[in-house]
């Protein structure tokens, strides 16, 4: 670097030590002294498309990795376009670290090009945001921005760079590197008194939430339950915890609406514990209303309280350390096996089987699920969109391994699969990366295929194409018995992925559904395969929900 220390320079120094190894942006004049900055550094720096693209390949690089993304914006619009995807980082558990320019420090409280309060603007949808008074103290913001990403149930940090501080002379060294603080187990009390609940209860139920997918939780929780044999659901940011070997108790992933198998395992617990659990991913009210029985709560953040969801101990503390201080407890404890269980399994398995014998176009969702299926082995990665198809795959599609899937459950997203797919490829460049979105979602973020063209990301992107926005057309049909404002006009899809350099394909049979998958996963680059989708089943998925409640 430069012998010329100035506020850009020292804040690149700070994410180098830090360990960041790209940087995802669109330029601008307030803060092209960083960009400047980064041209001098191994930071490699990913131009994108659109903010809040770069904001959703940051947050995925979180969440595949555990360690803070990074994303840097101009100032005004640049920032503004930045609030969707730090408020989804915020509800999925993702740390990112942002980074957006601002007006020179004597022009804040004026009228001038590109004013905005950010700080203000980012605060609901972030842990941390704070903005640079001063170049030397760069440091401290960004090492207290990156503590707040990585710790407790993560999420997004946002910091504000006035034009000058950037450019202004800096002194002293970077802070970094720091690391989220991690807490050891539950105080023995709270652990006791939830040993001794489990081991009166004659139909515990144990609910795996989105922080117990984290690799070190997932691995605590299955020790767990081979050490005692509780009935286990999850909800859809907690696939994978569950392994192959403990699928007899395994009921199901729930959310969004209650009319899962695993719900009516749910609804007959006299227990129910909570692990990593977030109210965010399926309300209590859906679950929980009217409900007497006691809930535990495992988690190292405190239980967010409702009328439907006041747990009556908390367990809190790291959870892996807690979750195995509890196995240890309750190895030797028996727990009479549900009757309800096999008849859970039993249901669940016959509405996936029925996916193998759909036939016809366009093509029936469970079919697809099959499908994809066939290509799930334990290095794949999924990344997938909000619509219709989420739900389809989100409960009937397994999945072996923590965070094989990343989901938008909090926000319902539209737009992050295709970013994520180019996350994932970066993060995890030995996996195989399927992304799959709707025809609607996808143009929320299909001008980044240019970007994993330009990267030289490999991952298929599976399209479920219907020529509208059915998730919401479904729940407008349920209300009012008919939809209105849903519908879009086609694109091709082919054509299109040859705009951008790639390779696109077209389903006309089911049956080529298969070989055309293989065939995308061999081809390198990024691949598009779109595969026209028949949703007059999609009504079922809402069905026997708590009435007058539609998500």
């Amino acid at each position: 670097m430069s012998e010329t220390m100035n506020g850009a320079r020292l804040l690149v120094r700070n994410l180098e030590e830090q360990g960041v190894r790209h940087v995802f942006g669109i330029p601008g004049a307030k803060v092209d002294a960083v960009f400047e900055a980064l041209n001098e550094s191994p930071i490699e720096l990913v131009v994108c498309r659109h903010e809040q693209n770069a904001a959703f390949i940051a947050q995925g690089v979180g969440r595949l990795t555990g360690k803070a993304g990074v994303c840097l914006v101009t100032s005004g619009p640049g920032c503004g376009n930045l609030v969707t995807g730090f408020a989804t980082a915020t509800s999925e558990g993702a740390p990112v670290v942002g980074f957006g320019g601002a007006v020179p420090r004597k022009d804040l409280l004026k009228l001038a090009h590109q004013s905005l309060d950010t700080v203000a603007l980012f605060r609901p949808v972030t842990r941390f945001s704070a903005q640079v008074d001063t170049p030397d103290s760069i440091g401290e913001v960004v090492a207290n921005a990156f503590r707040a990403a990585e710790s407790g149930r993560r999420g997004a940090a946002f910091v504000s760079l006035p034009q000058d501080v950037t450019f202004g002379p800096a002194e002293g060294g970077p802070v970094t590197p720091v690391h989220p603080p991690r807490p050891g187990p539950a105080s023995d009390e709270a652990i006791a008194e939830a040993v001794s609940l489990i081991g009166k209860a004659e139909k515990p139920v144990l609910v795996l939430g989105m922080m117990a997918s984290r690799p070190e939780a997932a691995a605590a929780i299955r020790r767990l339950i081979n050490a005692v044999a509780l009935p286990v659901v999850s909800t859809f940011q907690a696939n994978g915890v569950v392994p192959r070997e403990n699928l007899d108790s395994f009921g199901g992933r729930i959310g969004l609406f209650h009319n899962q198998p695993a719900d009516r395992l749910l609804d007959a617990a006299d227990l129910v514990v909570t692990v990593g659990f977030n109210p965010i991913e399926y309300d209590p009210v859906l679950w929980n209303a009217g409900r007497s029985r006691p809930i535990v709560h495992i988690d190292s953040v405190l239980a967010d309280y409702d009328a439907n969801y006041a747990p009556v101990v908390e367990v809190y503390g790291d959870i892996a350390a807690t979750v195995d201080e509890m196995a240890g407890k309750l190895a030797g404890v028996t727990i009479a096996k549900s009757p309800l269980i096999g008849a859970v399994r039993t249901e669940l398995e016959e509405m996936r089987k029925a996916g193998a014998s759909k036939t016809g176009m366009p093509v029936h969702p469970l079919r697809i699920v099959k499908e994809l299926e066939a290509l799930m082995s334990d290095d794949v990665i999924v990344a997938l969109d909000m619509g219709s198809f989420h739900i389809w795959i989100a409960r009937y599609l397994y999945a072996f391994v923590p965070e094989q899937f990343l989901i938008s459950n909090g926000q319902q997203t539209l737009g992050v699969a295709l970013p994520w797919a180019i996350a994932a490829c970066l993060a995890k460049p030995d996996k195989t990366v399927i992304s799959v979105s709707g025809d609607g979602g996808f143009h929320f973020s299909s001008q980044e295929l240019e970007t994993a063209v330009r990267m030289k990301c490999n991952f298929v992107h599976i399209i479920w194409t219907d020529g509208g926005y059915n998730m919401v057309e479904f729940q407008e049909v349920m209300k009012y018995g008919h939809s209105a404002g849903v519908a879009f006009g086609p694109i091709d899809t082919v054509k299109f992925a040859e705009a951008h350099g790639a390779v696109g394909y077209r389903i006309t049979d089911p049956d080529q559904i298969g070989p055309t998958l293989k065939k995308a996963l061999e081809t390198p680059g990024p691949v598009l395969v779109d595969i026209p989708v028949d949703y007059r089943d999609n009504i079922k998925l809402g069905e026997a929900m708590h009435k007058g409640v539609i998500v």
